[in-house]
């Protein structure tokens, strides 16, 4: 079971100091939701998790069970969903699926097996003829999210894959992330800047102006605030850092 520790995080990105001293710790089998408005430091922090950047104090810790382990061991195990568009608008779901399975190197039968089981899940089987950009944001979504799955990752890194996207995909995107952690022992963490996304997720990461506010399941964390929505926890932090 793969685990994530981060601890003091700093990072200057130009004049701007994007993260400061931000800790967090996440586990397998559990979706994490890292949330936070735009500007909080999000994206920066993935891109270290998966190597991209490197802070300029703190560290990052990887454990298999309890043993700590290089993130070399770990780079291949790990799958990383950007924000931006990353697939290719003139190939079909089936090429994607076909580009990938190449580039993973997985064997026929191996891939064979694991593409019907995805298609399945994310519900893509009747499309595979489609082109990306012909398909909805939420099934481009779905395309993107079960092309970073084909290679069966230890850790799912994924970037604000629900932003833009209508109510209803956002709400099957999650029933297929519930699905995934319900079958594999992966690591699931989810960036976003919806507040009500927070629910959706078994444990959750506040971030606000590049710190780490609190962390714990939904429901403890308001109660631990006195907050009826996270809305009103991230205000409640906003005053009492300006205030310093």
């Amino acid at each position: 079971m793969i685990s994530v520790k981060a601890i003091e995080i700093f990072k200057k990105m130009g004049r701007t100091q994007a993260l400061k001293g931000l800790s967090m710790e996440f586990a397998s089998g559990e979706i994490h939701g890292i949330i936070g408005p735009e500007g909080a430091g999000k994206t920066t922090f993935l891109r270290h998790l998966i190597g991209l950047l490197q802070a300029d104090s703190g560290k990052i810790q990887y454990f298999d069970d309890k043993t700590e382990m290089e993130f070399k061991s770990l780079r291949e195990s790990i799958a990383y969903m950007p924000q931006t568009q990353s697939l290719y608008p003139e190939l079909s779901v089936h090429e994607h699926l076909e580009f990938f399975r190449t580039l993973y190197e997985l064997p026929e039968m191996l891939y064979k097996d694991r593409r019907g089981k995805l298609l399945q899940m994310s519900r893509l089987a009747p499309f595979t003829d489609r082109l990306a950009s012909q398909l909805s944001g939420g099934m481009y979504k779905k395309l993107g999210l079960i092309c970073s799955l084909l290679s069966s990752p230890q850790v799912l890194l994924l970037d604000e894959p629900t932003n833009g996207v209508d109510p209803l995909s956002r709400r099957d995107f999650w029933d297929l992330l519930r699905e995934l952690r319900n079958q594999e022992a992966v690591l699931i963490l989810v960036t976003t800047s919806y507040m009500d996304e927070a629910f959706k997720c078994d444990k959750v990461h506040l971030l606000f102006d590049g710190r780490t506010l609190v962390e714990g399941t939904p429901q403890e964390l308001l109660q631990q605030e006195g907050c009826k929505t996270f809305d009103e926890v991230f205000l409640k932090y906003d005053l009492s850092l300006e205030s310093l």
